[in-house]
């Protein structure tokens, strides 16, 4: 790894959905010192949802040109629904491609869930999500594919129940609130998918009230890619994945 002035522990990318504006704030808590995060924006002009998540996927490589000539060491790609609806095969497949031409890993949303859920041991998994019913069938089906049990999932209410964008008028005390509603009777972890939801306080919040692991998109991604700069384990605290960002909360 190069020597920088910024970034000497690693550079991450971070490809989050347009208008999300809750990956760069919860990424960076996770982030050690030393690690730098340069952001580009997944964008497309599709007004139907499925079809937007579905064109951040499709077009990530066109994305990630604009960081031109600068070598990342990661990217996350920040996106978890997209994950969700092309499933395993094109996923793994399309991304390994994109990868190798760019010259560094790339990290998948869905894939650094399955990897944290993998590292807790865990199988059975109490899922809150702010997703319309078609996210949260592709979401229950992508964990199933590969060899998880989705022992309840809960819908956390947005304004628009067909615009993924209301997503981000969620705040972390929408999902602290489902909490009481999610069945967690069965589970082994709770998981709150979806990059746009802050759910860093709800982790915390969901470990307190339940017992169980807690797991979020932003904190996996963080995870996964401290885990190919080799810095996972940079501060200790009470989470069994990563720790560090709790601290930080009240500075976001």
């Amino acid at each position: 790894m190069p020597t920088r002035d910024y970034g000497s522990k690693g550079c991450v990318g971070v490809a989050p959905p347009q208008a999300n504006p809750t990956v760069e704030p919860e990424i960076a808590a996770c982030l050690p010192p030393g690690v730098s995060m340069l952001t580009t924006r997944l964008t497309s002009q599709c007004p139907d949802p499925k079809d937007r998540m579905l064109e951040y996927f499709n077009r990530l490589d066109d994305t990630l040109q604009s960081y031109d000539t600068l070598k990342l060491d990661v990217l996350a790609f920040a996106c978890t629904a997209a994950s969700y609806l092309v499933g395993h095969e094109r996923e793994e497949r399309e991304i390994a491609a994109i990868a190798k031409k760019r010259g560094y890993p790339i990290i998948t949303g869905g894939k650094a869930i399955i990897a944290g859920l993998n590292k807790l041991g865990v199988k059975k998994i109490a899922v809150g999500a702010p997703y319309p019913q078609w996210t949260l069938d592709a979401c229950k089906a992508y964990y199933e594919a590969a060899g998880f049990t989705i022992t309840s999932i809960l819908q956390i209410e947005t304004a628009s129940s067909t615009d993924t964008r209301s997503i981000y008028e969620l705040t972390s005390a929408d999902a602290i609130a489902a909490l009481p509603r999610m069945d967690v009777a069965g589970a082994e972890c709770v998981l709150f998918t979806g990059s746009g939801m802050p759910s860093l306080r709800a982790v915390i919040a969901a470990e307190e009230r339940t017992g169980l692991p807690a797991l979020c998109t932003n904190l996996c991604l963080a995870w996964s890619v401290l885990g190919v700069l080799g810095h996972q384990q940079w501060a200790t605290g009470p989470h069994r994945l990563l720790n560090g960002w709790q601290d930080r909360l009240k500075l976001l």
